[in-house]
């Protein structure tokens, strides 16, 4: 499995930087690195450290994008289960131009899709409000789409088309990425029910995430105050990676679709397809969180690695 890498440089890896200055930090990563995802509570007993002072220690390391935290169903309530995003954070003193060589990265709004197919409920909201009519498919035509920050739907699907930009640079490819923040849909919120969403590659489903639930317990991060609490405030950051030897979600083997099969030097763009297929055994709707909304502050972000 390829590794996931961090490059920072002194200009930009500050808050990276201060956070990993703590040694009790650094022994978190170390744990989720040997033991995988664990709930804050067995975080804090494994490190024999107060469970105040352990969620302290893992909200700053959430905001410095460090771990990313997903919330599950208990036997008593939610958990929240922490996991690490890379695998290795690379300091470079080079400039800033010689660390982008390593990756080419496109960041997609949530609302500038190339196509849709949706089924109602459904609606889109931009962070000064709701975008055209709410429930109404028609409205997924509106060119004030583009402002969107988060869109939902129920059953159907919505296509983006990136530039293919290591094409153009005659550079190989060796690994994709796919970052985006999903949940669930359903009227209201609830932390328990499940959907399952397929994310495609030029034509080809590369991996079905089950999303857990459409949370709603608390304020998204970025969610502007004027979204009512009862709705869905929040998704899970979640990485699609599809290297030479498979596709994985967040680290885990998930498929056997490969770079190859993607066919990435035949084609000038790269059209991904986020959708909930008519055929989903759990078919519990989506959300898509944008800029401007959710836990993080970031559109659609394609990264190739060349």
């Amino acid at each position: 499995m390829s590794n996931r890498f961090l490059m920072i440089t002194p200009e930009d890896g500050g808050p990276v930087l201060k956070c990993l200055a703590a040694p009790a930090r650094l022994s978190i990563l170390a744990l989720l690195h040997a033991r995988g995802p664990m709930n804050v509570n067995d975080i804090a007993d494994f490190l024999e450290l107060p469970q105040s002072t352990t969620s302290t220690h893992l909200n700053q390391m959430e905001e410095a994008g460090l771990i990313r935290t997903e919330v599950q169903k208990a036997k008593k309530g939610n958990q929240k289960i922490c996991h690490v995003v890379h695998d290795e954070i690379v300091l470079t003193f080079g400039t800033p131009e010689k660390a982008a060589n390593e990756a080419i990265e496109v960041a997609m709004p949530v609302g500038l899709y190339s196509g849709y197919d949706v089924s109602a409920p459904c609606g889109m909201c931009a962070q000064e409000g709701i975008v055209g009519y709410l429930d109404n498919p028609d409205t997924f035509l509106t060119p004030e789409r583009m402002k969107a920050g988060l869109l939902w739907f129920t059953r159907g699907y919505v296509d983006y088309q990136f530039p293919n930009n290591a094409r153009i640079k005659g550079a190989a490819v060796r690994e994709l990425e796919l970052l985006l923040e999903l949940s669930s849909e359903v009227p209201g919120t609830s932390d328990n029910w499940p959907s399952d969403i397929t994310i495609s590659l030029n034509g080809t489903a590369i991996a079905t995430w089950t999303s857990p639930g459409d949370f709603g317990d608390r304020r998204g991060k970025y969610t502007p105050d004027w979204w009512k609490l009862r709705g869905s405030q929040y998704g899970v950051l979640k990485s699609f990676r599809v290297t030479d030897t498979g596709t994985f979600i967040d680290g885990v083997h998930a498929s056997d679709i490969t770079l190859a099969d993607l066919e990435l030097t035949e084609h000038r763009s790269i059209r991904l397809r986020i959708e909930i297929p008519e055929q989903a055994k759990n078919p519990g709707g989506i959300n898509i969180f944008g800029r401007g909304f959710g836990n993080y502050d970031q559109d659609i972000i394609l990264r190739l690695t060349t």
